[in-house]
């Protein structure tokens, strides 16, 4: 089977840093390769990958101002459409922009919509909903308006990811500094409960940072910056618990998983793909505020570090993600033989 990967080229795959989509694309490859797939990825010209690399945009444009996203994002994409025929299937993860090639092309595309920045694109993925095929990442995500294959949860690669199998002393906040992921309550649930917590991840929203989080570091909540893999598995394993006050329906939470797969205990907010990936008062909590998870933070010692690894064990490894788009690519490749099986009509 020859696959292609469309990956963005906001940052490089896999991420220095940040960069969700990115990261579910490398830790996808990168598994299909172990399964002896024939892989050829677009990404970015720095990218590391086992597989086969094409990059026409030499470096994320996140990282180099002197690239033009539109621009390059054009090139990018039109790269991999004008070389469709080289391939069995494509797999988009570009969001909707690689649709508008998909019916100028013959080879079937599958696309993992990774959530929806705004009802304005939904158009697009209306317009070719019963041409192209649609993967969510959780049911939430899910648009009553769109046809599903399937829903594929992320996977993570749970090696490097370390047990930590005792508490820490302090809380943490693991992603953008943005209204949307609720910074300002983390600060505050710690704040109340007495608590030291350590803040990662890009600052998004400058205006929101310098108004409500800035004026609140001390030595007791700090800012550590945008951190990587080795950095984050230190962070997420070594915390008391992992605070993840989200205010909009988050299609799929990796630090979630990530902090689990530590042993990490979490506390998030009942909203979007929460509650299929967070078992309420077993290995975490699902709280409807800020209250009632500092009120949380005083059960976390009886949850079980071991269940919160098993959990990701059984549902989120990099492996089971892998298998079940390989499952997807076979039933579209599958779909597209049965006609020609079929016997010829009498006449």
């Amino acid at each position: 089977m020859r696959i292609a990967i469309l990956s963005p080229i906001a940052w490089r795959t896999p991420p220095r840093h940040y960069g969700p989509w990115e990261r579910v694309v490398s830790l996808l490859m990168e598994g299909l390769v172990k399964e002896n797939m024939d892989v050829t990825l677009y990404a970015t010209g720095d990218s590391v990958t086992s597989a086969k690399l094409r990059g026409v945009c030499a470096r994320p444009y996140e990282e180099d101002r002197e690239i033009d996203p539109k621009v390059w994002e054009c090139l990018h994409i039109s790269a991999l459409m004008e070389q469709a025929e080289e391939y069995d299937i494509i797999h988009n993860h570009y969001d909707f922009l690689p649709l508008s090639y998909s019916g100028l092309i013959d080879t079937p595309m599958v696309t993992t919509i990774h959530g929806f920045s705004s009802p304005k694109i939904l158009p697009v993925y209306r317009k070719y909903n019963q041409k192209t095929h649609y993967v969510s990442i959780s049911d939430a995500d899910r648009h009553p308006d769109l046809k599903y294959i399937r829903t594929v949860y992320h996977g993570i690669d749970l090696e490097n990811f370390a047990f930590q199998p005792g508490p820490g002393e302090y809380l943490a906040y693991f992603g953008r500094i943005h209204p949307d992921k609720g910074t300002r309550e983390a600060i505050e649930a710690a704040k109340q409960a007495g608590m030291k917590l350590l803040i990662a991840g890009i600052i998004q929203d400058r205006d929101y940072y310098e108004r409500y989080v800035a004026p609140e570091l001390s030595g007791d909540i700090r800012y550590i910056g945008s951190v990587g893999p080795a950095e984050r598995n230190e962070v997420l394993g070594r915390a008391y618990a992992l605070l993840h006050p989200i205010y909009f329906d988050e299609p799929f939470g990796l630090s979630v998983v990530e902090a689990m797969a530590c042993g990490t205990p979490v506390l998030a907010f009942r909203r979007g793909s929460m509650p299929e990936l967070i078992q309420d008062g077993r290995n975490d909590y699902i709280v409807s505020g800020v209250n009632e998870m500092v009120e949380r933070l005083a059960d976390i010692a009886g949850i079980s570090r071991e269940g919160c690894r098993r959990r990701v064990e059984e549902r989120f490894t990099r492996e089971r993600m892998v298998r079940d788009y390989i499952s997807v690519y076979r039933e579209i490749l599958e779909a597209r033989k049965a006609p020609e099986r079929r016997e010829p009509a009498m006449s």
